[in-house]
């Protein structure tokens, strides 16, 4: 079976995100969505939530799986026994360092890392940005896959 991981602390329910995710199902077998709990970082909305909101999205996809993890990512993939990380990128920025540390990844873990570039009307949006929005409570409906629920 070919599994990999989404890992992050961010919020992976945004479009850009969520695109990685599906584009990586089409080569996958399996993915599973990690999301790294980070004590010290303020996120707009709490671990639970987030996990909560994110398996109610992919409810009818078995083939995602929605998990916290507090370790190392690479120690994270051994865990869930994935064989690949994916990481989606949005600017050149991204991908000089996703690059950087998958290469880490790969001679001290043994892992592979998958990266992926959203699509670039999509390059702009980050789930800060998202956040952002949200706490103003502006419209965020364009930056959200349809069928996701913000509550």
């Amino acid at each position: 079976m070919k599994r990999a991981i989404f890992p992050g602390t961010f919020d992976p329910f945004t479009i850009g995100h969520y695109s990685v995710v599906e584009r990586a199902l089409s080569f996958m077998d399996e993915v599973v969505i990690g999301i790294g709990v980070n004590e010290n970082k303020n996120t707009y909305f709490p671990i639970e939530k987030r996990l909560e909101m994110i398996e109610d999205f992919y409810m009818e996809k078995p083939e995602i799986k929605v998990m916290a993890y507090d370790c190392l990512t690479v120690d994270f993939a051994r865990q869930v026994e994935a064989m690949f990380i994916i990481r989606g990128i949005r600017t050149v920025k991204d991908f000089e360092y996703e690059e950087t540390i998958a290469d880490i990844n790969r001679k001290l873990a043994g892992v592979e890392t998958i990266l992926l570039f959203t699509e670039p009307e999509l390059s702009c949006v980050s789930s800060t940005i998202v956040r952002e929005l949200l706490s103003y409570n502006k419209d965020i409906s364009r930056f959200i896959p349809k069928g996701m629920i913000i509550r």
